[in-house]
């Protein structure tokens, strides 16, 4: 057993001494989204300092709490708040709660993250599905011995995210009359924000939106073979014709605005999800 195979052995044998259920549904949120976890009656919370081998949150506007509790009789496992590559972590830092959620058994991620629009036809508060992404980091959680009880060596990432959870995801969206889009998610380090020839770039090369997190933890899903939808919330939007000024407190007032349309998705998304 690996060192990082232990430690998440142990994380997860800390929880469940201390939760009712075992979670069969990951929440995992990003900058100024915490709020989307409000539908949530948390029946444990865990501050991540107080739980085995977590590392500590240090992003404005990140929590860094663990909840569980239910939704329509399904045991569902929120983070509220992650952690970047650029905050120093590893990869695998990164990626450790989905190796401890994967420990307690999850079956389905929901990702959702912060990110600036590429796509000029987007507009701040869109909620975009994502299709697919393009890893930018330079890094990967699967890099060094593989953990064969996690997964392959070699996993396939041609559906990384599920398509029925994408279609579910869109319809829900559609019924809700929550503004969606679907599109390409590209996955920068950080923490400094894009050029505008990067900007040109990124959209030249197929991307629709840009960020600093998501790909790392989808990488060890997949892996996992937890089925993963993701859940972009766009809160601006770039122009490198035109640039101009994107500062943290702009970026989270649009995220809180967009927030509780994001909890309307993610609850009817876990209520109507098949999880066996």
């Amino acid at each position: 057993m690996s060192d990082d195979k232990q430690r998440a052995v142990e994380t997860a044998a800390y929880l469940q001494e201390r939760i009712p259920s075992p979670p069969r549904i990951g929440f995992l949120t990003g900058t100024g989204l915490g709020d989307s976890a409000g539908f949530l009656s948390p029946s444990a919370v865990f501050d991540y300092q107080d739980l085995p081998h977590f590392s500590r949150s240090t992003v404005q506007s990140h929590k860094g709490q663990l909840l569980f509790g239910e939704v329509a009789g399904r045991s569902v496992a929120a983070m509220l708040g992650r952690f970047h590559i650029y905050e120093g972590y590893s990869p695998q830092q990164v990626a450790f709660p989905i190796r401890v959620m994967q420990e307690l058994g999850i079956r389905i991620l929901i990702v959702s993250n912060a990110s600036g629009g590429l796509n000029p036809s987007f507009t701040p508060g869109d909620i975009m599905i994502i299709r697919d992404h393009i890893n930018l980091t330079g890094e990967n959680p699967l890099a060094g011995p593989n953990e064969e009880s996690w997964g392959v060596r070699f996993p396939d990432m041609g559906a990384a995210y599920d398509q029925q959870l994408i279609h579910l995801s869109g319809k829900i969206a559609e019924k809700e009359r929550i503004p969606w889009r679907t599109g390409v998610y590209v996955g920068m380090k950080g923490p400094s924000l894009e050029t505008p020839s990067e900007v040109r770039f990124l959209h030249g090369i197929g991307g629709d939106a840009v960020g600093f997190s998501t790909v790392t933890e989808v990488l060890a899903a997949v892996h996992a073979g937890m089925r993963v939808v993701g859940l972009a919330t766009v809160t601006n939007v770039h122009n490198p014709d035109a640039p101009g000024p994107a500062t943290l407190q702009e970026i989270l007032a649009v995220a809180a605005d967009a927030a509780p349309r994001l909890a309307i998705l993610v609850r009817n998304l876990m209520e109507a999800v098949d999880v066996d």
